[in-house]
């Protein structure tokens, strides 16, 4: 049991010898690989600056979210995602936001736990099925008499 204690703790060191934290975020096709920074510093998505990416001021609101929840200090962060919509992506960006934050500071685990910004939402795509007419759950449409 102290092994994967130590595991741990040997782990986190070595992560903060980077520089940087790394954690990813997912949702439906979205992953979002982030790297968080101590200091200060801007924010970038894809190379872009973060309000170029999610220009919305909604947006804007939703990836600040964690860092508002956890009181986390000086911090920015690197991201790179990739795959699905917009939306989809900003919401892998949190997730990955969220988890960078526990690794910096384990304390914000209750609290952004409670906010549901640790749970990778389990909703996707459903499968199309055979038999079926072009969509998951569409029927063929019946001949009239």
């Amino acid at each position: 049991m102290a092994n994967k204690e130590d595991q741990k703790s040997a782990s986190k060191d070595k992560k903060q010898k980077q520089g940087y934290i790394s954690a990813h975020g997912s949702r439906k096709q979205a992953v979002a690989r982030v790297r968080l920074y101590k200091g200060k510093g801007e924010f970038t998505v894809n190379d872009l600056p973060i309000e170029k990416y999610f220009p919305s001021s909604a947006e804007n609101l939703q990836w600040q979210k964690p860092f508002t929840l956890a009181k986390a200090g000086e911090y920015y962060a690197t991201i790179k995602v990739n795959g699905s919509g917009k939306s989809s992506q900003l919401d892998a960006v949190i997730h990955g936001l969220s988890r960078a934050l526990i690794v910096a500071n384990p304390e914000s685990r209750p609290i952004l736990k409670k906010a549901g910004l640790l749970t990778r939402d389990p909703r996707a795509k459903e499968r199309r099925k055979y038999g079926r007419a072009q969509k998951a759950r569409k029927g063929k449409q019946s001949p009239k008499r």
